[in-house]
């Protein structure tokens, strides 16, 4: 089996078991690409301790305050991108700049050159060359840095639109990161910047996000080197295909594990608790004018969750419509 064909077999698990419509998923799952991101660059705040520091505004215990002040801005930065994401937003260098600028907010460098000054914590184009990685490998020259960031902006806009399986959006993703990281477009950041655009693309589509573990960055960066001295993509698709595979895989037996030491699939006497769309129906059956928030209030799982398992019943010809959205009524088709 392919690489990618594995990974797209896994999210289909990873959704069959609805991980995904958990109360706090999507906030807690952010929560986790950001730790993540931002320990690749240097960040030793962990998981627990940015859950604090976002919805308690407590600083964690012996960490800079430039440590912090990195993950609150790429918390921002995630914010805009996934709201820009729900709304299809084409994708410009100014957009680009913006994403920067928030990522770099607090955290971000002036510079000065003969051309001029320009700041990261704008999110300024460099007007500097730069190396970067092991070895000081030289980026592309400043001066061809934005007629290459609207060629990618260009190929990417282009590549939103067609009609793509799963995987082919997956290898959309992870390419654009490639491309975006390869230009290297910022003095600072681009790293952040290249792994939120990835998830960005992938947030529109709907998507399972990926995430790099800070644990995997000598391979992370090894797989774009071999990419780059090869100009071979599918090494690095391939690497964050297999990445994927790997975070996904932990997180379906860790939820496994819990239902099954919880005893939350089952009820007293063995019994299977019935799933969330079981649940859906029989709450329809008995409230035909129940909204989505009533129903995601009653289950105890997010709107969003609840509107998926709507669409999946009508489309199965289990539920039908009558009237309008506000106003009308569910029939279940028993």
């Amino acid at each position: 089996m392919a690489k990618i064909d594995e990974l797209i077999a896994l999210v289909g698990r990873y959704k069959e078991l609805e991980i995904d419509s958990q109360i706090d998923y999507e906030k807690f799952y952010l929560y986790s690409i950001i730790t993540h991101s931002t320990a690749i660059e240097g960040s030793t705040v962990t998981e627990i301790e940015n859950q604090m520091l976002f919805d308690e505004g407590i600083s964690a215990k012996g960490k800079t305050i430039v440590e912090q002040m990195m993950n609150l801005d790429l918390k921002r930065a995630y914010e805009e991108s996934i709201r820009l994401a729900r709304l299809n937003t084409l994708i410009t260098i100014d957009v680009l700049k913006t994403l920067s600028k928030l990522v770099m907010q607090n955290t971000g460098s002036s510079y000065k050159t003969a051309l001029g000054e320009f700041s990261s914590a704008k999110g300024d184009l460099r007007l500097v060359n730069v190396t970067a990685g092991v070895g000081g490998k030289s980026c592309m020259s400043y001066q061809k840095v934005p007629a290459k960031l609207q060629e990618f902006c260009d190929w990417l806009n282009t590549q939103r639109v067609r009609k793509m399986t799963m995987a082919e959006r997956y290898d959309l993703s992870f390419e654009a990161h490639y491309r975006l990281v390869t230009i290297h477009p910022w003095a600072d950041g681009n790293g952040r910047m290249a792994r939120l655009i990835m998830n960005h693309i992938q947030f529109e589509f709907g998507l399972v996000p990926a995430k790099v573990l800070k644990e995997d960055k000598g391979d992370y960066i090894n797989a774009l080197i071999a990419t780059r001295e090869s100009g071979n993509i599918s090494i690095f698709q391939n690497f964050m295909a297999d990445e994927m595979t790997k975070t996904i895989s932990s997180d379906i037996e860790t939820y496994l594990k819990f239902t099954e030491e919880s005893g939350e699939k089952l009820l007293k006497g063995g019994e299977k608790k019935p799933k969330s769309r079981e649940i859906i129906l029989s709450l329809l059956r008995n409230h035909p004018q129940y909204t989505a928030k009533k129903l995601a209030d009653d289950i105890g799982i997010t709107e969003k969750a609840i509107e998926k398992h709507l669409a999946k019943l009508k489309a199965e010809g289990r539920i039908k419509r009558d009237g309008p959205d506000k106003g009308g009524s569910w029939i279940v088709m028993d």
